[in-house]
């Protein structure tokens, strides 16, 4: 390895040989020197031999870079590469929770509806402390993600910190292959009036665009005028499935998003499917708060700078860049973020979110019974429900009177007479 490391600077010094002088101090070569004389004095004298091999040496190195940069770049090792190749074609278990890092911190953006995490009554916020009696102070993301997952069935044991809540609270959970639908709750909301419809979608997977285009019909067939998207808790997941989510409310081949980055391979124009197809056109608010991230943004973004929807509630989450993997000769792999969304108004998404237009905020504790709310519609018939206290949901009751007073003003509109001869 010592001769592949000199031969390999023999070689660039030879591709370096024509820099010009005064370009020398961009030139990576002097930087490369100090990492390979790094690397060979940590073999020559770090008191443990064993630790010191060229490959973990290199891959420490790599890591170390790679985690510098974002929450979300990282490099992989060929073992990690593997597990993730396979995880990306079979199914895993897991708990349901998205897990990011906030103010430095493993923080739950929003547990998945209907998941064990959902179940167990993890809250957006909770600060993981331990995992499986490991601490999680000075854990990677990665790291933390790949202790989440497992085989379906295994236990798993979680200590979280939670505002409020002066020792950490201790779970149990049983991983499962995560499996849930992600169109819920669709109805017609009571009322006298316009029929206002409601649908929330707790996450973006392949079925999500069929799942909520039924949704929305059979609202229709209700007589439904006006439409509230529930987006809160929603931590995102593909993005074919926002971009279809999106489109039924632009035109075929309208932009939903677009990345940008440094390569041409990266700018990529999202559009809406099915070109020349009709929208609904009806009247739209969209409910967000700070744990809707992601893919979640993306439908917010698009529809709130198309015109096409009123948003309630709060600043979304800020998840907003694409990470691409590149695979190495030797079967590693570097995962680094290479383009960052923005919305059809060339707004940024990541680290900056999507602003509503009408503020709406819930406390902690009005978001815990929220959820707590939706847990009890997953209990099967006839088992005991807690006692929730009474839920005023703000931000749901200032979308449907800014739908409302929308077709109230439509109405009038199209009732007075026209002028003309």
């Amino acid at each position: 390895m010592a001769m592949f490391i000199a031969a390999f600077f023999a070689w660039f010094g030879l591709v370096c040989g024509g820099v010009a002088q005064d370009e020398e101090e961009v030139s990576p070569y002097r930087e490369m020197k100090t990492l390979a004389q790094a690397v060979e004095l940590i073999r020559q004298d770090y008191v443990e031999e064993g630790a010191t091999d060229y490959e973990g040496l290199v891959y420490s190195a790599l890591r170390g870079m790679l985690t510098d940069l974002d929450p979300h770049s990282d490099f992989l090792d060929p073992k990690d590469f593997q597990g993730m190749q396979e995880d990306t074609r079979s199914e895993f278990g897991g708990l349901g929770v998205v897990v990011g890092l906030k103010n430095e911190r493993l923080t739950i953006v929003a547990p998945m509806e209907g998941s064990p995490g959902f179940r167990a009554g993890l809250l957006p916020g909770d600060v993981l402390l331990e995992i499986d009696g490991k601490s999680a102070d000075k854990m990677s993301l990665r790291d933390a993600v790949e202790k989440l997952r497992g085989a379906a069935g295994t236990p798993v044991k979680l200590a979280v910190g939670r505002v409020g809540s002066a020792d950490p609270l201790k779970f149990e959970l049983e991983r499962e292959v995560i499996k849930v639908p992600s169109v819920r709750g669709a109805r017609v909301l009571p009322g006298e009036g316009p029929r206002i419809g409601y649908v929330r979608v707790t996450q973006f997977s392949e079925p999500t665009g069929k799942e909520f285009a039924r949704a929305l019909n059979e609202l229709e067939k209700e007589g439904m005028g006006a439409l509230v998207i529930d987006l809160r808790f929603n931590p995102g997941g593909l993005l074919s499935g926002a971009v279809e989510v999106a489109g039924e409310f632009l035109p075929g081949g309208a932009l939903v998003a677009y990345t940008e980055g440094r390569s041409a391979s990266a700018q990529r124009r999202y559009l809406a499917p099915g070109k020349g197809r009709q929208a609904r056109a009806y009247p739209v608010a969209v409910l967000v708060n700070g744990s809707s991230a992601s893919g979640a943004e993306i439908v917010a973004g698009a529809l709130k700078d198309s015109g096409r929807a009123l948003l309630v509630g709060e600043t979304t989450f800020g998840k907003g860049s694409v990470q691409s993997v590149v695979s190495l000769p030797d079967g590693s792999a570097l995962r680094m973020t290479t383009a960052k969304y923005f919305t059809p108004g060339e707004q940024p998404i990541h680290e900056r979110g999507v602003a509503p237009h009408v503020v709406a905020p819930m406390t902690a504790g009005e978001e815990a019974r929220l959820l707590a709310v939706r847990r009890q519609e997953d209990l099967p018939a006839g088992t005991k429900r807690e006692e929730i206290e009474p839920l005023d949901d703000v931000p749901l009751q200032r979308a449907v009177d800014a739908l409302r007073g929308t077709l109230l003003q439509a109405r009038e509109g199209a009732a007075e007479p026209s002028e003309g001869g």
